[in-house]
């Protein structure tokens, strides 16, 4: 399902994690294992954030997706299933399909 992985991270510990190599790391491997279709990173209510989306296979990946971000950076996370043009048109037709049939 493709999902929007949505980050937050509080800025002392956002510091922190710069300084000591740990957020470069974290962002590195999270884009290498998801290999996010688009990833974007900017500020958001004063904290760094960053949005990915990609296709999550398991709803079972979760933990193990969020956990470096709450261990490692104390990051509010968000997984939120999301849709392109192409699943927005196929739905929105399918469901006027199913109206039609009632």
């Amino acid at each position: 399902m493709r999902t929007m992985l949505r980050v937050a991270m509080p800025v002392e510990k956002s510091n922190q994690a710069i300084q000591n190599g740990t957020l470069p790391k974290v962002m590195a491997s999270t884009l290498q294992e998801l290999k996010p279709e688009a990833a974007y990173f900017y500020a958001e209510n004063g904290k760094r954030a960053c949005l990915m989306v990609f296709d999550m296979r398991d709803p079972s990946q979760i933990p193990v997706i969020a956990e470096r971000f709450f261990m490692d950076l104390h990051a509010e996370v968000s997984f939120i299933p999301v849709m392109n043009a192409d699943d927005l048109k196929k739905g929105l037709e399918a469901s006027m399909a199913a109206k039609a049939m009632a």
